[in-house]
């Protein structure tokens, strides 16, 4: 074996050896190390990708604006010290209403009230066919000036015969008329004194029937039996209207229905269990559910003493404290009873009022997000209560502040937002 010693420029001495091999024998084989260099390059771009999204995708996170709804904070004040005790639903009720009939049944020849019109006590609202009681009205007045005729008659006959009474007395006095002249002369006074009498008394029978055909003429003219609003008109010109129901559907019982909107009240069943926490007089807060941001004061008028088995209620009325135009009967309504303050006076603190869907839970505590110079700040709030769908916070939140409603899951703190105002 022989030993060759190469001199190899900045890789030192290399020694190889040979055993009937040549010199390319001793070549430094280096395809290990450039298949390992293939591929990490690959490798590191990926990384370097990744990195590069990654940082992308947070920068554009953290920078992103996020398009909300919100809604301004209001201030309810003079409210009750004690807030809500308990909530119901009910309708709104008019405690005078009528369907307008007639008293007679007969043929509508004229209707003067439409839907919405307001009419006053009294006033004429329909007219009924009159023909035929016009008829028997004239013909009593005939027999009343019959009457009254035969009467006045009667009456110059009866000073007849009293002055022929007086002539025959004085013949009698003097031998010169008989008794039976004298007889005679007095039952003729006393005939025409009855017969005066018997037409006295047929001239007021025949008064009477004047004055019930008039009555008759007049029921004829239906009228309104108290000052309201017509809601409803329920019948036609041409058609038959009679106060019982006939049995078919070609007799109308109503011309319309009449309510008096004065007379509105809510109407509300308040679950039996609860109805210790209601009482007389009690403050409390409506809202209709047509105007969801009207809150309108009311009280309790009574509470009727009687449950409902089937539903396991108990009626309650309620006043309105302020009536409005709005206002109208069927309309479905919410209530907020009060819970008395201690002094017994109401207090005059003021409570921000936000959307039931702004107020979220976490670890026990009520939260709203906040929009302050277009990023969404997380704030703790005090609630005070519940008036239907509004929540009422007594700390954490000032008139005129930004409150988002129905948050996203997604929202942070901090974060860019863009909010439209309800």
């Amino acid at each position: 074996m022989d030993l060759c010693l190469f001199r190899v420029p900045n890789l030192g001495t290399l020694t190889a050896t040979m055993a009937g091999g040549s010199i390319h024998d001793l070549r430094i084989d280096r395809s290990t190390s450039e298949e390992k260099t293939s591929y990490l390059v690959p490798i590191l771009a990926v990384l370097l990708l990744v990195c590069v999204i990654g940082g992308g995708l947070w920068y554009w996170r953290s920078d992103a604006t996020l398009e909300l709804v919100g809604a301004s904070v209001e201030i309810q004040s003079g409210g009750s010290g004690g807030g809500t005790v308990l909530n119901a639903t009910g309708y709104v009720t008019a405690r005078r209403s009528a369907t307008v009939s007639s008293k007679v049944s007969g043929k509508i020849t004229e209707i003067l009230v439409e839907e919405g019109d307001r009419v006053e006590e009294g006033q004429l609202l329909a007219r009924l066919d009159s023909l035929n009681v016009r008829g028997f009205l004239e013909l009593a007045e005939a027999q009343l000036k019959a009457g009254e005729a035969s009467m006045d008659e009667t009456a110059a006959l009866l000073r007849e015969a009293e002055l022929e009474l007086a002539r025959v007395s004085k013949l009698a006095q003097s031998n010169i008329a008989s008794q039976a002249d004298l007889d005679q002369a007095q039952a003729r006074v006393g005939s025409l004194k009855g017969r005066l009498r018997r037409l006295q008394a047929e001239v007021v029978v025949a008064e009477r029937q004047v004055s019930v055909r008039r009555q008759d003429l007049d029921d004829l003219e239906i009228r309104a039996p108290f000052s309201g609003v017509v809601i409803s008109k329920d019948a036609q010109p041409g058609e038959v209207i009679s106060p019982v129901s006939a049995g078919s559907g070609f007799t109308r019982t109503g011309i319309c229905t009449l309510v008096d909107m004065d007379s509105l009240e809510i109407e509300v069943d308040v679950n039996e269990s609860f109805i210790n926490r209601v009482y007389s007089d009690q403050s409390a807060t409506a809202i209709l559910d047509a105007y969801t941001d009207w809150r309108i004061k009311a009280s309790v008028i009574a509470i009727v003493p009687a449950a409902d088995r089937q539903k396991a209620t108990v009626k309650v009325r309620i006043r309105f404290e302020e009536l409005d135009e709005r206002v109208l009967p069927e309309m479905g309504v919410k209530v907020s009873f009060q819970a008395a303050s201690d002094s017994g006076v109401e207090s005059q603190k003021t409570l921000a009022m936000v959307a039931q869907t702004s107020l979220f839970q976490e670890g026990g505590k009520s939260y709203v997000w906040v929009v302050v110079g277009g990023k969404a700040e997380k704030r703790a709030v005090g609630v005070a209560g519940r008036d239907g769908e509004v929540i009422l916070i007594e700390a954490g939140l000032r008139r005129g502040e930004i409150v988002v409603v129905d948050p996203p899951a997604e929202l942070e703190n901090g974060q860019t937002v863009k909010v439209t105002t309800l």
